[in-house]
């Protein structure tokens, strides 16, 4: 039996919105993951990019269960001897709310090149706002 390739057609990668207003952000990340490397389509293959677009507006708004926001702990690493800086989800969302969702997405898809291209289809935002209303994306619905 022969394993059958998809074609992966470029011109049909379609646009979807997510709102994280209330969502969980693991919940929401895996949602993200999964639009991002084509899992809800029936011509998933692997080791191909067959995914679409995916926009998250409000990110500040994206909610952590438990004590996460105060205990929760992103580390960096300067490499140097005592380089190392630890920030909690709290004041990563005072800052930089986008990268909540960026992290958690980035730890869920595949750590080669294929992940690094499938990054790049991850678009997130903190407003209400976003400037991809060219590309028409379709709403679809956080999981909760």
């Amino acid at each position: 039996m022969k394993t059958h390739l998809p074609k992966v057609n470029l011109d049909q990668r379609k646009w979807h919105v997510i709102d994280a207003d209330g969502a969980v952000l693991g919940r929401l990340a895996a949602q993200c993951a999964n639009v991002l490397r084509g899992k809800d389509k029936p011509v998933f293959t692997p080791h191909l990019d067959a995914g679409d677009f995916v926009v998250v507006i409000n990110a500040e708004k994206v909610v952590v269960t438990g004590k996460k926001e105060t205990n929760k702990k992103f580390m960096t690493y300067s490499g140097w001897k005592g380089g190392e800086k630890y920030t909690s989800v709290a004041q990563v969302r005072a800052k930089h709310p986008e990268k909540l969702i960026t992290h958690a997405v980035r730890g869920m898809v595949p750590k080669n090149r294929l992940g690094r291209v499938l990054m790049t289809k991850l678009k997130v935002y903190k407003g209400n706002e976003h400037p991809h209303a060219a590309q028409q994306p379709q709403p679809l619905a956080a999981a909760k």
